[in-house]
């Protein structure tokens, strides 16, 4: 069953010589190559944020989702090889249909301060196809600059869709070295046009936010977001959206 639906729930084994698998309910393979979001809090997905009482959408692109009835595979590291390769297999029996998916994705990294990404998945995330591409960059490494940015595109093919939905993200993060622990500033752009793979459905985002290594293990974060969205079809009519969210916390690690 989905059990513990806001976590990865899976059992796994792991070796030098075959990887790694994992039997359960697992993120998508989608999310394997996105280093790119830096958003926290509310606003650390994509996709659409809910609580239990109502439904607050922040109408993004789609996003990689916990697969459940999944079975993913981590290839092993090879010297010289600085790719980490993913593939994914998923059933539907949680929701008792016979339907199955499919995703895989790898990841450039030499460690030298640019990543690379690529995607793909079939009936996992939607009902239809995810092409994804990210890369960032550490600027820090190259130039004396010390931010690190980051940007996401994607295409998703719904299969009921009158149009491919397109979306990207550009992000940026940069250390404050004026604290006396460690501290960064972000900023985040999301834009999706034809939402859900309708025509002329779109929607923008920005958000902005701090973090504060209050200790080794406890971080404070203090951010604020707008998201606007176009021509949103309802279930009789269609509009547009608008959602603004300011928030603060502190995140405790065990």
């Amino acid at each position: 069953s989905n059990g513990f639906k806001n976590r990865d729930t899976f059992l796994g084994v792991v070796n030098k010589q075959f990887g790694e698998f994992r039997v359960g309910k697992n993120q998508s393979s989608l999310e394997r190559i996105d280093n790119v979001v830096v958003n926290q809090g509310y606003w650390d997905n994509l996709g659409q944020t809910q609580n239990e009482k109502e439904v607050v959408s922040a109408l993004n692109m789609a996003d990689s989702n916990r697969i459940p009835s999944s079975i993913i595979w981590t290839a092993p590291k090879y010297d010289g090889l600085p790719l980490e390769i993913s593939a994914m297999y998923s059933s539907d029996d949680a929701n008792g249909n016979d339907n199955s998916g499919f995703g895989v994705a790898a990841l450039f990294d030499q460690g030298t301060g640019f990543t690379a990404g690529i995607a793909y998945d079939k009936d996992q995330n939607i009902e239809g196809d995810i092409i994804r591409g990210t890369a960032t960059v550490d600027l820090a490494k190259f130039m004396a600059a010390p931010i690190r940015l980051g940007a996401l595109y994607q295409v998703a093919d719904y299969d009921y869709g009158s149009s491919k939905e397109k979306g990207f993200v550009i992000s940026g993060e940069m250390p404050l070295t004026n604290f006396a622990r460690p501290a960064s500033v972000y900023a985040q752009y999301n834009n999706t046009s034809n939402l859900n793979g309708l025509d002329d459905a779109d929607s923008d985002q920005i958000v902005v936010g701090g973090k504060y290594m209050y200790k080794d293990n406890i971080i404070a974060h203090a951010y604020a977001g707008m998201n606007k969205a176009d021509n949103v079809p309802y279930l009789t009519t269609t509009g547009d959206a608008e959602v603004f969210v300011l928030g603060t916390g502190l995140e405790y690690k065990f």
